[in-house]
């Protein structure tokens, strides 16, 4: 049997309901209703539901929120630690906030001024990137030399040297090696290794974990907010995830 989403919050309400452990409830003036009467509180649940339909999204939300908590939570680990010297900011950071991108997605391009001003303004920030390379050979291609750079500790250099390279092609990557004081030869020694294509790959299989479907996503707390949101959301996702841990 299929149930649309109303009838999924419709039962599980009427279910925390009978699960309650009274003998009976009170929803407006009328009579009390014995708990052990399903239909009967099934009856009431579905009047109030369309008497005040906006639960059913409250509902929905609350239950999208939970479902993302768990995953991110499973794979909190994995999400947040950094390949080498993949990330920037705080060594002792108590908010971390994670990046799934792409060089060749121009979103991302673009979000790099919102991570630099939050970075600037947040001293326990810390930003982890992490190579999600969808958009192509040209995407895989700098994943790989961004990756073998992070190996050397010149990772923040690199980064913005591509973006600031525009369109990734061969010779801008090789510029922005240049750029980071990376050694050519070792570098594409190390673009090759195991280590790298297995970090591209564990990227991706958290893609479908999360349920990512483009770039830039962001994960933070426990939350994951997909686009390029922008420097207020982020910053206000940040604070939440500083005040729920704190709490």
């Amino acid at each position: 049997m299929t149930f649309g989403k109303g009838q999924l919050v419709l039962t599980a309400f009427a279910a925390a309901l009978l699960a309650g452990g009274g003998t009976f409830f009170m929803m407006s003036a009328a009579a009390p209703v014995d708990v052990s009467d399903k239909a009967a509180v099934e009856r009431i649940v579905r009047d109030y539901i369309l008497a005040n339909p906006e639960i059913l999204a409250q509902a929905m939300e609350n239950l999208e929120a939970r479902a993302m908590k768990a995953v991110v939570d499973a794979n909190r680990k994995a999400i947040e630690t950094p390949f080498a010297g993949a990330w920037e900011g705080a060594a002792d950071a108590d908010v971390t906030l994670v990046q799934f991108f792409d060089y060749s997605c121009g979103y991302c391009r673009a979000s790099l001024a919102d991570i630099d001003r939050l970075l600037a303004e947040d001293s326990k920030l810390r930003v982890v990137y992490r190579e999600m390379p969808i958009l192509g050979q040209p995407s895989l291609d700098a994943a790989r030399a961004s990756l073998a750079v992070a190996r050397e500790g010149r990772y923040g250099v690199f980064h913005r040297a591509l973006y600031a390279g525009g369109r990734v092609t061969p010779a801008s990557i090789e510029a922005a090696r240049r750029k980071a004081g990376i050694d050519a030869t070792r570098a594409r020694s190390a673009e090759a290794s195991r280590e790298i294509e297995q970090e591209i790959a564990a990227n991706l299989e958290l893609q479908a974990a999360l349920q990512i479907t483009g770039t830039p996503s962001w994960v933070v707390g426990d939350r994951i907010l997909n686009g390029a949101v922008g420097y207020q959301a982020l910053r206000e996702a940040i604070a939440r995830a500083r005040e729920r841990k704190g709490g």
